[in-house]
């Protein structure tokens, strides 16, 4: 491979890159990811997220809760059947992808735990 078909390293910005093995590195800030690192992240990004019955949710969108939700640090409980309004999709840990306003707080939830309004 030539200098021109190299990719920039992504932490210090330098065209100063080399492949070893099935990995690139960078020889100023010594940061080495590995070749295939884009592809498997356009698929999971491109992966709609889906409500409990398997239809995708978007942002905006309204859900209902499928089963009682214990809120973690705090005595309360979200009911089933509980109508939520303009979701946002979000990339959280523990799975938690859908970011919304309820008449307790905001808060993060899995979607495997709302169907679609």
């Amino acid at each position: 491979m030539s200098n021109d078909t190299l990719p920039a390293c992504p932490q210090c910005g330098l065209d100063n890159t080399y492949p070893d093995g099935a990995s690139y590195i960078c020889p100023d800030c010594a940061f080495e990811w590995p070749m295939q690192a884009d592809a498997p992240g356009e698929d999971e990004a491109a992966a709609p997220v889906r409500d409990a019955n398997g239809n995708p949710l978007a942002d905006g969108d309204a859900v209902i809760l499928v089963k009682d939700l214990k809120v973690k640090g705090s005595s309360s409980v979200l009911k089933k059947g509980s109508k939520i309004k303009g979701i946002r999709l979000v990339d959280g840990a523990d799975g938690h992808n859908v970011d919304c306003k309820t008449e307790l707080s905001s808060m993060l939830l899995k979607s495997e735990f709302l169907k679609k309004a």
